[in-house]
């Protein structure tokens, strides 16, 4: 049998940290009797945890894409490690190391790095002068134009001195078409002094391709030319970009005073009746625009409406068309915003239902009343039409056999209440039942609105249960 192998004595790896460097960290904490084998043990322990620390490092070394490992990656390793991260060193600022010259006792010592301080002179420090640091980068918000007027804050330019304002009053005035005029109503003096306040203005909150496109949007729409390409793509223009609300001032008062125009002489010629047409495109393009806050101006927008759709004399190739398009804009304007303002219905009924039963209204005030009525809704035509007794009102002033507008408007809104049947079937005045249904439409409907059901007994009874119901 062979003899067992001596046991190789144990010997200890030394790595990069040394046990030497731990046994003096410990005799400076007063521990003096440390053992060899503690010391190697606390040293591997040591290097371990550098290289683990190192190892985290070099990954935010490597994701940031740097070839050198910087304190801010040191204290991103030790924080992900969950250890306490070292102060007091800046990764914008990174220290300087310079190698220690060789010790001629020690020829077996490697390498030793050391920080290279700077000297400060506190005498040259304290005779310098003080240079106070500048503020960092910021940025902060505020408004450039509120609903189309400028506020007087520090970051926006200054106002007009009222010298300047004088002089430019006293000049002539400049007349490039550009924004309306005031209301004629006014004295000249007036009319220049704000005209060129408000260009003037204009010129602090606009834009000058604002200003080009108010010119060009404008002379595109009125007066109404052959051109309809241009006027097309002006409407699509207001109906889907953004960016205008600076503008939306302008415009409603735009549309304000065309309407005044086209009406404050009778609005008989064609021309009035397209300019009116195309102002009222305008208006539904604003509605449609869903970039556009426009309920600050719902109180300017709503008179224009209401006077194309209850003024008494229209162009007759264009009233009926003017009036239809007048309500379903209407309607559109209540649909968005009655829900905010839940006053404006029940204001706009009050309105239209004075216009209709009033006794010194014109057939075609009357008629726009019921169209907007009809534009509104079926609760409208209820309470306006039928029990604010509009429908007897207009009923009384038709002659028998009568039709046009004002009675095709008013048939109209019978159907909202109900539609007609598609196989009508006339009432028997002999019948019983059917006499006392004929009774009772002319108590609700009058005898001259009766008698233009009496051909649809569904239809009469439709429109009877259907005003039962909501009653």
């Amino acid at each position: 049998m062979s003899k067992p192998k001596a046991k190789a004595a144990q010997t200890h790896q030394t790595g990069i940290y040394k046990s030497d460097s731990v046994r003096d960290v410990a005799e400076s904490l007063g521990i003096t009797s440390l053992s060899e084998a503690v010391a190697s043990s606390l040293a591997s322990d040591v290097e371990y945890r550098i290289h683990q620390v190192i190892e985290e490092a070099s990954r935010f070394m490597r994701h940031a894409r740097r070839t050198t490992i910087t304190t801010s990656d040191i204290d991103q390793a030790l924080r992900v490690l969950n250890i306490e991260p070292l102060y007091g060193h800046n990764p914008h600022n990174p220290p300087v190391f310079r190698r220690a010259l060789p010790f001629p006792n020690a020829a077996n010592v490697g390498a030793v790095y050391f920080v290279d301080d700077e000297e400060i002179d506190f005498d040259r420090v304290l005779r310098e002068e003080k240079i106070t640091l500048p503020k960092g980068v910021s940025w902060t918000a505020h408004w450039l134009a509120v609903e189309g007027v400028q506020p007087l804050i520090p970051e926006n330019p200054p106002a007009i001195p009222k010298d300047v304002d004088q002089e430019i009053t006293k000049s002539p005035p400049q007349t490039n078409g550009t924004f309306p005029l005031t209301p004629p109503s006014e004295s000249r003096s007036t009319v220049k002094k704000q005209q060129q306040q408000q260009q003037q203005l204009v010129k602090q909150v606009l834009s000058r391709e604002l200003q080009l496109y108010y010119t060009r949007l404008t002379s595109s729409l009125l007066p109404p030319t052959a051109d309809s390409a241009k006027r097309t793509a002006a409407l699509a223009s207001l109906r889907n970009d953004a960016g205008l609300q600076a503008l939306l001032p302008y415009l409603i008062r735009w549309v304000g005073e065309g309407v005044v125009t086209a009406l404050k002489e009778g609005a008989q010629s064609e021309a009035d009746g397209r300019s009116l047409e195309v102002l009222l495109d305008v208006v539904s393009a604003i509605l449609e625009n869903n970039t556009l806050f426009i309920e600050p101006y719902l109180h300017q927008l709503l008179p224009a409406i209401l006077s194309t759709l209850l003024h008494s004399t229209l162009p007759p190739s264009h009233a009926t068309h003017l009036r239809t398009s007048a309500a379903q804009t209407l309607s559109r304007l209540l649909t968005q915003h009655s829900t905010t303002y839940p006053s404006l219905s029940p204001r706009i009924m009050k309105t239209l239902l004075v216009a209709l039963i009033s006794s010194d209204k014109s057939k075609g005030t009357r008629e726009g009343a019921i169209r907007g009525l009809v534009g509104i809704g079926k609760e409208a035509v209820r309470k306006g039409l039928v029990e604010g007794g509009g429908v007897k009102v207009v009923g009384s002033e038709c002659t028998p056999g009568e039709t046009g507008p004002l009675v095709d408007s008013v048939i109209t809104a019978l159907h909202i209440l109900h539609p007609p049947s598609d196989m009508p079937e006339s009432l028997d005045a002999t019948n019983e039942g059917d006499a006392k249904t004929i009774e009772q439409s002319r108590e609700v409907l009058g005898d001259f609105f009766a008698e233009k059901l009496y051909g649809d007994k569904d239809w009469v009874l439709g429109v009877l249960s259907s005003i039962k119901q909501q009653s």
